[in-house]
């Protein structure tokens, strides 16, 4: 198409979509295609790719055909289109969710010219009769959408994507145009080179959503943190993304549980559930969902408030496509994930079995997960320096990192050895095999490359790995250090490295996260202090406005009443009782009985009023759907009562009362019955029970036990497994 004039371009903007003026790129990216050349389109989520064929398509003669992943992205788009357009047949797709007659009427429209965008899955336009029709008609172009599918190194392979460049040179060569809110320097040429457009024109808009915080916490009482944020942002839209079917179902049922309008979505559903459940996300009868990654390709919901990785996501791609689902309107978009390395160890389990090949990629892509999970840099500047983008401030004031800084250490010498050493073994190892050589690993590749022998192997014994890949990230962040992009994970010393050993200068860094070593162990669930996690900043300040006053009444300085810490760990844990008040961070019995009064009659008003499930009442309030029993048998041990008491208070005879105690036991809470064991049980015959669990049984057959113990009881037998499975298990 010859030149089109700008005022035309806006015109039909303003015509077609209603809109004044063209955002980012769009403009470049329409008349690039306009002019009949190839164009490639990074944009992120929300930044308007759609447009950049939609546009095209309704001014360029013929049909464009536009290949997608997803019937329901692709079913969205048509409708879209449709609602601009006085024409229906302006959009039409063509996949298996159509019946024959759907067939021959699409077909019909696009023959008869009514057409001007007709979407396929990769898969429908591989069949014979497709390719046969689309000879018949005039194409004006390709656009390709999600491109990232194309490439093994992106978050969404699909081989089918693999076949779309031979296809189209059979239907008949046209412009092609690429799209993808997500790629990597490495996706991004994988991509031109498999669709054959290494000279197409490139439009790439910045990676950097301002409006998005991200966060990472340990994963530790994790349910509890996640059910208090979404209390604390109630009637706020917000996604839970989990690794597995069987998490997205438990999660939603807790969620449920507690009084959240919450729904599942995963592919195990059937069809027709998960639509529904989309629906109600979108029309807002359900605040959240709880999804798989199955979940959020083309959802047009622009409030979403918060995304929450429950698990942590295979690769940075992943990730960012996920979080970019939060905040599309500009708004807020609070990105929380819980990481625990035991996590990434379980991603690489699932890939034993895998292709070689396959789990090699697998592994490098959950090294860049790790790396931006541990590190201190800002969560920023890592994630645009993935996507080969640079951000220049120092910090962002939307991420942990920034907003709570590790403090720096003076680095200069150790920046040094790690780029003398780079230099010395060559551009072609990982980080991992670098960081080993430095601190004098002796692996057998280290071996076989002769790296031991090396006058720096081990220099940097003083320092562990984990504080050398610190400083290798650091270098890459600053420029120092290049990843190979062709074979991907390989580093070289940059000219700027280069300069830096002729010339050092002072730099400093900061070290990495330990999340593991900042998990405790959990206490009993039920009772005691348990729950973590950000104060309630609105009962917080209802807390210190009671102190001003009580402080006053008593003429004192109100520090003297409860010092700041105390009145967050109050807004934490909201204590109701003055047993729960003196469990409190600096109020001993003495300062509960004093002042506690005032504070606890104004934390159960508030916990009522907003109706908040406390840390300690959770785990209770999750099984009170399912028996009334199960709860009051755990408060009855919480206060140490007798079980025979018990039972008869729930018209029980004992042996059902145990069988009730096993199944608490085995869903996961944690009880302690030490008192009425002590009453009841010898105590070498307790030990000895203990013992035979712990290091003899092969299962926990009771009458196993009472065939190996001898001399024990199958009701002592039974208290003891209940000891051992709350100590060892819960």
């Amino acid at each position: 198409m010859s030149e089109v004039t700008e005022t035309l371009l806006h015109d039909k903007l303003k015509e077609y979509f209603g809109f004044n003026s063209f955002k980012g790129n769009q403009e470049a990216v329409i008349r690039n295609v306009l002019a009949g050349n190839d164009t490639f389109v990074l944009m992120p989520t929300g930044g308007g790719k759609s447009l950049c064929y939609q546009l095209p398509a309704l001014m360029m003669d013929g049909v464009a055909i536009i290949i997608s992943p997803l019937i329901a992205l692709m079913k969205n788009q048509v409708d879209a289109m449709r609602a601009f357009s006085s024409e229906n047949g302006i959009a039409h797709f063509l996949n298996s969710s159509l019946n024959k007659a759907a067939v021959n009427e699409v077909k019909a429209d696009v023959l008869a010219g009514k057409t001007k965008l007709l979407y396929f899955a990769p898969e429908s336009l591989t069949k014979e009769d497709n390719v046969a029709f689309l000879r018949k008609i005039k194409v004006s172009f390709y656009a390709i959408d999600e491109a990232h599918c194309i490439s093994e190194w992106g978050h969404d392979f699909r081989p089918e994507y693999r076949r779309i460049r031979p296809i189209i040179n059979d239907i008949g060569r046209a412009p092609l145009i690429a799209l993808t809110a997500t790629a990597t320097p490495k996706v991004q040429l994988d991509i031109q080179k498999n669709l054959g457009m290494l000279d197409a024109q490139v439009f790439k808009s910045s990676f950097n959503r301002p409006n998005l915080y991200y966060e990472l916490r340990p994963k530790h009482d994790e349910m509890r943190e996640i059910i208090k944020y979404i209390k604390q942002n109630e009637g706020k839209s917000g996604i839970i993304y989990c690794l597995s079917r069987k998490k997205v179902e438990e999660l939603t049922e807790l969620l449920v549980a507690n009084d959240i309008k919450a729904l599942a979505y995963h592919a195990g559903m059937d069809a027709s559930t998960r639509a529904a459940n989309q629906d109600a996300f979108l029309m807002e009868e359900a605040d959240v969902i709880v999804a798989t990654i199955a979940f959020g390709m083309g959802i047009d919901k622009p409030d979403v408030r918060y995304v929450i990785h429950y698990d942590i996501p295979k690769s940075l791609e992943g990730y960012y496509q996920e979080t970019g689902r939060a905040g599309r309107d500009g708004g807020e978009g609070k990105c929380i994930t819980f990481y625990s390395y035991k996590d990434i160890q379980k991603l690489e389990k699932f890939m034993q079995g895998k292709p070689v090949a396959e789990q090699e990629i697998g592994k490098l892509l959950l090294l860049e997960t790790v790396s931006y999970a541990e590190s201190s840099i800002c969560r920023r500047k890592t994630l645009l320096h993935y996507f080969g983008e640079e951000f220049t401030s120092d910090n962002c004031g939307a991420c942990d990192n920034c907003l709570n800084p590790k403090p720096k250490i003076q680095a200069k010498e150790e920046m040094q050895l790690m780029l003398e050493t780079l230099q010395t073994i060559g551009s072609k190892f990982k980080m991992d095999h670098l960081a080993a050589v430095i601190y004098g690993r002796n692996t057998q590749m280290i071996k076989s490359y002769g790296h031991n022998k090396l006058e720096l192997f081990g220099a940097g014994h003083d320092h562990d790995e984990k504080f050398w890949g610190a400083v290798i990230r650091q270098a890459l962040i600053r420029g120092l250090v290049e990843k190979n992009i062709e074979n991907y994970g390989l580093l070289a010393i940059s000219p700027a490295g280069e300069a830096y050993l002729d010339k050092p200068y002072d730099i400093q860094i900061t070290l990495d996260h330990d999340y593991d070593a900042e998990e405790e162990d959990e206490g009993p669930v039920t009772g005691g202090r348990g729950g973590g996690g950000a104060a309630d900043e609105e009962l917080f300040a209802m807390l210190k406005d009671l102190r001003k006053k009580v402080a006053k009444k008593h003429g004192l300085p109100p520090f003297v009443v409860f010092q700041d810490p105390s009145l967050e760990d109050m807004a934490i844990h909201y204590p109701i009782t003055i047993d729960e008040m003196q469990n409190i961070s600096g109020v001993g019995a003495g300062k509960a009985r004093k002042f506690g009064e005032e504070f606890i009659k104004l934390i159960k008003a508030y916990v009522e009023e907003k109706d908040i499930i406390r840390p300690q009442d959770m785990v209770v309030k999750s099984v009170v759907n399912r028996s009334g029993n199960k709860v009051f048998i755990i408060q009855s041990i919480d206060r140490k009562m007798d079980f025979e008491d018990i039972a008869r208070a729930k018209n029980m005879d004992f042996d059902e009362l145990m069988t009730e105690i096993e199944a608490i036991v085995n869903s996961g809470t944690r009880l302690n019955i030490d008192y009425y064991i002590n009453q009841v049980v010898d105590e070498d015959k307790a030990e000895d029970i203990y013992l035979y669990f712990k290091e003899d049984a092969t299962s926990d057959s009771i009458d196993e036990a009472v065939e190996e113990l001898g001399d024990c009881t199958e009701e002592e037998i039974r208290l003891v497994r209940i000891k051992f499975m709350c100590e060892q298990g819960n």
